[in-house]
């Protein structure tokens, strides 16, 4: 059966310098309103790893304690159809805004695309011309740190998501 889903909104705070955008959020991760929120996704642990958020903490916390280490969240799609919770499903694509959240917070200084088949895929076939519009913007494809990503370990996962560390100190 296929489903039509609305994503959700961007998390933000003062001044990111570090845009993190998946590529839709899983049926879990809508339900509960919460970016990342199947348990098995590597996200918050490898986050805890990078950015030193206590993946302990209750979501709420989680977040604010991102947004104060000036990561932002969102995903390349707005709103799609699909089955289940695969990227490889989603269709009748809209995508998010992404160019107008960057004229909106000039400090980001690299996008980062959590897997390279899912938010890069997306990311590249829906902003074809952003290096152009935003040359001072690094793009960088990371391993996805869905469950389903089995190629890579969670400690390699966590030493290719540090380079988000250099864009944080400055």
């Amino acid at each position: 059966m296929e489903m039509f889903g609305c994503g959700l909104m961007p998390v933000s705070g003062k001044d990111p310098r570090v845009l993190i955008l998946g590529s839709f959020p899983s049926i879990i991760s809508l339900e509960k309103k919460e970016y990342y929120g199947n348990k098995n996704n590597h996200f918050w642990k490898i986050m805890e790893k990078v950015a030193g958020i206590d993946v302990s903490l209750s979501y709420n916390a989680k977040i604010r304690t991102l947004t104060d280490e000036k990561i932002a969240l969102w995903d390349v799609v707005s709103s799609c159809t699909r089955k289940g919770s695969s990227d490889n499903s989603l269709k009748d694509i809209i995508p998010n805004d992404i160019p107008l959240f960057l004229q909106k917070h000039r400090t980001v200084k690299v996008v980062i695309l959590n897997g390279k088949t899912g938010a890069g895929r997306l990311f590249l076939k829906t902003h074809p011309d952003f290096s152009i519009k935003f040359s001072d913007v690094d793009v960088i494809i990371l391993p996805s740190t869905s469950p389903a990503n089995a190629v890579y370990k969670p400690e390699d996962k966590i030493s290719q998501w540090s380079v988000i560390q250099k864009y944080l100190s400055g």
